[in-house]
């Protein structure tokens, strides 16, 4: 299986949107530092994901929540599925 996952820095108020075929194995390496883009904002909590059935769905979803037309699709996700509200 394919996911698109998002996480929540627990340190400031961030967020990161990716891609992986093992989620635990993934935001094991976000929080050990193994991510350039992650690495300052560590600790991180996994808040949402989705499964895909194939490498391309998935990375297209990716890049969709990732750019300006999935933009508000990301922010109300982030909002369900945080702690706290993007507002806050």
């Amino acid at each position: 299986m394919h996911y698109v996952y998002i996480l929540k820095s627990e340190k400031v108020k961030r967020f990161y949107v990716g891609y992986t075929i093992d989620l635990k194995r993934r935001i094991l390496e976000h929080n050990d530092g193994n991510t350039r883009s992650t690495r300052p904002f560590r600790p991180w909590k996994m808040i949402y994901w989705e499964q895909f059935d194939s490498k391309s769905e998935a990375y297209k979803r990716e890049w969709h929540l990732k750019h300006a037309k999935g933009r508000k699709e990301k922010l109300e996700i982030i909002d369900k599925y945080a702690d706290h509200p993007l507002s806050a």
